[in-house]
């Protein structure tokens, strides 16, 4: 095994692509015709039988080892990783790719609000300062011109969803933070990806929905969103966060909206508004501030 100070991939080159990676999560979501609940069914289970065989053959004794503590703690992780997904894919069905990308991207504010609240960490003036921008930017993004690529009323209802993404991913962070101390990372994937997949099947029958009858192309597209922002987005970013600080690894993240509006302004021909633009550079802003406070803090 390669030694934590010297690894295989150079973690910079890594991260690029991990950000590029989840950039095109949006634009895989919107391609897809299929129910927004079903494709984050599937790609929940895409990725999860991409990285269980790694999982059981590596890590097997840490399955063994995992607490029921711990184990429903992952549960819930993974039940919060579901509302993020189901919420995040419905919202790109309402408001403009720059907006729901920008908007889902501010779950920084809410775990920082929500270390606050639940584990009694210090907030400090930066903080509060950058929760406090970010969250301008969000409204006069919300409230105004998502893009122009729907009314007023649909994109209010998209960006709600992305805020809701926003705070179910929070949640997801919240509840895996201690667990990620104790249990290695496939483990603990693995019984999250189950445990979101199961609570999304739940709601795929519930709605009658099906769950073979799709064209190829949507197969295609299903796999794509495990691969591309599945694999070599998250499972690359939680790699990196091994060899590089979280801070660095944070505040790449931001790059997320960013490509993903440049990619929908190529492959959807989807162009946001100069309001949209400036409320997302005021959101990205406050998200830098709350994000580099927090980690200067727990240096």
């Amino acid at each position: 095994m390669a030694d934590a100070r010297d690894p295989p991939v150079p973690p910079m080159a890594a991260l690029a692509v991990a950000v590029l990676a989840v950039s095109t999560s949006a634009i895989l979501v919107r391609w897809s015709e299929a129910p927004s609940v079903v494709k984050a069914f599937y790609r929940v289970v895409f990725t999860a039988a991409l990285v269980a065989p790694a999982a059981a053959a590596r890590h097997g004794d840490d399955f063994r080892r995992l607490s029921r503590r711990d184990g429903a703690m992952a549960v819930v992780a993974g039940l919060a990783l579901a509302v993020h997904f189901a919420s995040w894919f419905e919202s790109l069905n309402h408001t403009s790719v720059a907006a729901s990308v920008t908007l889902v991207q501010t779950q920084p504010l809410f775990v920082a609000a929500g270390a606050y609240l639940l584990l009694s960490e210090r907030v400090t003036r930066r903080t509060v300062a950058g929760i406090a921008v970010a969250l301008v930017g969000a409204a006069a993004m919300s409230l105004g011109d998502a893009g122009g690529t729907a009314t007023t009323g649909r994109a209010l209802l998209g960006n709600s969803l992305a805020v809701l993404g926003a705070v179910t991913a929070a949640g997801y962070v919240l509840a895996g933070r201690s667990i990620r101390q104790r249990v290695s990372l496939f483990p603990y994937v693995t019984v999250v990806y189950v445990a979101c997949a199961a609570a999304l099947l739940v709601v795929v029958l519930a709605r009658s929905y099906p769950l073979l009858d799709y064209p190829p192309r949507e197969w295609l597209l299903f796999l794509g969103m495990a691969v591309g922002p599945g694999v070599f987005g998250h499972t690359v970013i939680n790699w990196a966060l091994e060899h590089v600080e979280s801070s660095l690894v944070s505040v790449s993240l931001l790059g997320e909206p960013v490509g993903s509006t440049l990619l929908a302004m190529v492959l959807l021909a989807e162009v946001p508004s100069a309001a949209t633009v400036v409320a997302g550079a005021v959101v990205l802003g406050g998200i830098y501030v709350t994000t580099t406070a927090r980690e200067g803090d727990a240096a």
